[in-house]
């Protein structure tokens, strides 16, 4: 058990400087601009932080999870594409949870963050 998580951290820091590194920019990039959009429609909306929402408000749960995905999901799959090629190239092997991973760090992550915080801008305006 101990070289599996030896093995995850080593080839998750191992991305930072590997092949395909413009990757850990572009992606976070596309989904703060999905992020950013989907964030100024909620604020015109009226609607309260996104992120906030999703714990706070569970009637409304499965229809947010439904909109934020149609908004990052293109993104989170491409993420996922991006890094299964990436370990191809790197090991060729294919380690799926660290391909989940990535991806979520990538394009879910600075999703959930951003397009509250938008919110909670926009809304003061």
């Amino acid at each position: 058990m101990d070289e599996v998580w030896t093995r995850y951290v080593e080839n998750m820091v191992g991305r930072l400087t590997g092949p395909m590194k413009l990757r850990l920019v572009m992606q976070p990039l596309m989904a703060a601009i999905f992020a950013i959009r989907s964030g100024l429609g909620d604020a015109r909306a009226g609607k309260p932080p996104y992120l906030w929402s999703l714990f706070t408000n569970p009637g409304s749960r499965a229809e947010m999870l439904k909109d934020g995905w149609k908004s990052v999901g293109k993104v989170f799959l491409m993420a996922l594409i991006l890094d299964i090629v990436y370990q191809l190239i790197t090991t060729r092997f294919v380690y799926p949870l660290e391909a989940i991973t990535t991806a979520l760090l990538l394009a879910i992550v600075p999703y959930l963050i951003l397009r509250g915080l938008v919110t909670r801008l926009a809304g003061r305006k």
